[in-house]
């Protein structure tokens, strides 16, 4: 079809299937972990990136399976099949229904949802690493020797179907957690952001199957992997043979492999481990780099996501995804051009290098917005400590004092404070004056606990109500937290569109209910009603991670009167200011990741590609395992100073790979060869020819 083989077609639809599966799984991932199955954030992130580091370990598995004993296509196919199972697997394990005997709309079992999501996870990771090296490599094999063009093509749409698959289902698989779905209760839907990825992946085996008859299936000719172990091993075994002095030194100490191996494979496993020993550094650079899918997701959740419609904290990974597809041919087209002509000599370990420390930068941009967000987020309770906030709902100001002696306070009218922290064993009871009223209140309160005392003067006493703030964090994302509080007389029974709040009594208050604000900020509609007057209002946009109390006031011909007391203030620093630490990240991965393949692919035999691409493989998962140990470890309570601590380790393995860099000499793989096959010939020319004498001489006998 086109000068194509048919059967591209087949694998580069695969390729999108399998890449919306996988992206827009680990989109949602850290938030599942940590709003589903209730794991604080830094053991979320550890399990992320230990999920991450197994998902680029298993590559080497396969490409060992694929080459040794199955071949390409069945590798592809079983581990396919394993992979699809673990979608499922972690689909039903995110039902919460699945668990929730007393239907109140929490898991009851949840070991059962844990242990279903870390099997599939396993089964998942298995499944995309094995296949990693499989797919590309079996597509290459469909061509002829002479369709080198269309090689080509076919590669450049084999990642663009990536790019592809990975930018739709991360906008895509968000939006399908945010909506509510379940039977007992309305929750975040994981189980459709998960099966969506699983019925995306089904559909990838089934289109992979159907062009099955159409492949051209290359037979298993051994691993080069193993091949150039085993040379390793066997020269590290014979040199400590052979270590005592009366053997003379050689060349290099793979040279004790020639007993068993030829030259050229020596020659050729020389060349690999000279690039691999570059490698060591790089581990550094991934482990910044796969925090975009944990900590700058979980940083998310804590900003502001308005952007005239609702930005998920998921969705802000495509940022990376959409920089790519304008950077790379900006940079490729314009920037190394113009680098060139500056008569610049920016070699491919420079670029690297220079990508390293934008991935520094980019930290330290990360870092300053962190402080931002630290600035606006409320301080909780301390140990021992209990926080007391007063709201006046009376017409009269009033002063209130902590007893014994501890703090006095003025209350305007319809006013509140901020919330006061003191210390519990020492909080006794509290005055409270207005007009000409006075009442004592005795305090029996909690440490580590927030409470609200509501009063209000009505002309012969003065009555409160000392409410418990059942709140310990801020709310995530467009979450907000409301609760109304009843200024009537008596009682009234009050709603917020389809959610109702029960019936108040005066001066009691109902429990905080998550508002979800998802697709965009609408005002929602208060209604209270008794049994002489119904009125109603228009709320306010309550913005992001906020949470209010608000106080239903009076009806003034069928409208309410209502005021607002701001518990939590919504986030104030705004999703935008992520930009410049995606943006820096991204020029970094295109000159550090981009280039760092094109660095090794040229440095090395054609018949040696795959041992690099195992090894670069492996600095991603190494990466991966430096973040679950630091985030394990958990030795910084301060966001910023983890990020300052990335950058800084990033910055000092930089300038180690710069001097490392500088002592590299570049060859040219392809001249080592072609001398090797010119000896190859000259030797078995001279076996040729000494055979032709040999034979000539018995002739002549």
């Amino acid at each position: 079809c086109f000068g194509f083989p048919l059967s591209i077609f087949f694998i580069v639809v695969n390729e999108f299937c399998e890449r919306f599966s996988y992206y827009g799984m680990r989109a949602v991932l850290t938030l599942y972990f940590k709003n589903f199955l209730k794991w604080e954030d830094n053991f979320s992130t550890a399990i992320y990136h230990t999920f991450a580091a197994l998902c680029y370990l298993t590559p080497i598995l396969g490409a060992i399976i694929a080459d040794s004993w199955l071949g390409k296509f069945k590798t592809i196919v079983y581990l396919s099949i394993i992979y699809a199972i673990g979608q499922v697997v972690l689909s039903v394990g995110s039902i919460s229904d699945l668990t929730d005997y007393n239907h109140d709309g929490s898991s009851d079992a949840i070991a059962l949802n844990i242990a279903l999501s870390v099997i599939g996870l396993i089964l998942i990771a298995f499944g995309t690493g094995g296949i990693k090296p499989c797919v590309s490599a079996f597509g290459g094999d469909q061509f002829e020797d002479d369709q080198e063009r269309q090689r080509s093509i076919f590669f450049s749409l084999y990642y663009l179907s990536i790019n592809a698959g990975s930018l739709i289902s991360t906008i895509v698989t968000p939006i399908l957690k945010a909506t509510e779905c379940g039977i007992h209760s309305k929750q975040q839907c994981y189980p459709l952001a998960f099966g969506v990825p699983a019925i995306l992946m089904a559909v990838a085996l089934v289109v992979f199957i159907m062009g099955s008859k159409m492949y051209k299936k290359v037979k298993p000719q051994g691993n080069v992997i193993l091949e150039v172990s085993k040379c390793v091993g066997f020269a590290i075994k014979n040199r400590f043979r052979h270590r005592s002095k009366e053997f003379p030194k050689r060349e290099h100490w793979l040279d004790w492999a020639s007993e068993k191996y030829d030259k050229r494979l020596i020659a050729q496993t020389k060349m690999v481990l000279k690039v691999l020993f570059l490698y060591i550094p790089l581990p550094m650079f991934w482990a910044l780099f796969d925090q975009q899918g944990s900590r700058w997701t979980l940083q998310a959740t804590a900003m502001n996501g308005d952007f005239g419609f609702h930005v998920q904290p998921d969705q802000m990974q495509t940022a990376n995804a959409l920089l790519i597809v304008i950077m790379v041919p900006t940079v490729n087209y314009l920037v190394y051009p113009l680098i060139e002509k500056c008569k610049i000599n920016f070699t491919p370990l420079k670029r690297m290098t220079v990508g390293m420390f934008l991935g520094s930068l980019a930290f330290v941009a990360a870092a300053l917005v962190q402080v931002q967000i630290d600035k606006a987020y409320p301080v909780f309770p301390a140990a021992g400590q209990t926080q007391i906030k007063l709201i006046n709902l009376g017409v009269a100001p009033a002063t209130v004092q902590f007893q014994p002696q501890l703090q006095n306070v003025s209350v305007g009218p319809n006013e509140e404070t901020g919330y006061m922290a003191f210390e519990t064993s020492k909080l006794q009871s509290l005055h409270i004056i207005s007009a000409s009223q006075n009442k004592t209140e005795l305090l029996e309160v909690l440490e580590g606990h927030r409470y609200t005392l509501a009063f209000k003067w009505n002309l012969t006493e003065i009555n409160s109500n000392l409410i418990w703030d059942n709140i310990t964090s801020k709310p995530e994302g467009a979450n907000n937290r409301i609760r109304f509080i009843n200024n009537f007389a008596s009682t009234v029974r009050v709603t917020m569109d389809d959610e109702d709040f029960g019936e108040l009594d005066p001066l009691s208050a109902s429990n905080y209910t998550i508002v979800l604000g998802f697709f965009f900020f609408r005002a929602y509609t208060i209604n209270v009603s008794t049994p002489l007057t119904y009125c109603t209002v228009a709320s306010k946009k309550f913005g992001y991670g906020s949470a209010y109390t608000i106080s239903v006031d009076h009806c003034t011909e069928n409208k309410l009167n209502i005021t607002y007391f701001e518990d939590i203030a919504p986030n104030t620093v705004h999703m935008a200011w992520q930009f410049p630490q995606y943006f820096l990240l991204t020029c970094a991965e295109i000159l550090f990741s981009v280039t760092g393949l094109e660095f090794s692919y040229s440095q090395a035999p054609s018949n040696m590609k795959s041992v690099l691409q195992a090894g670069w493989l492996l600095t991603v998962a190494v990466g991966n395992i430096v973040v679950l140990i630091v985030a394990g470890a958990s030795i910084l309570d301060k966001q910023w100073a983890e990020y300052v601590m990335f950058a800084a380790l990033l910055l000092v393995v930089c300038i180690i790979f710069a001097i490392m860099a500088s002592f590299y000499t570049y060859v040219d793989p392809n001249e080592i060869e072609a001398k090797f096959s010119e000896e190859e010939k000259e030797e078995d020319k001279k076996d040729r020819d000494d055979n032709e004498k040999e034979a000539e001489a018995d002739s002549r006998m």
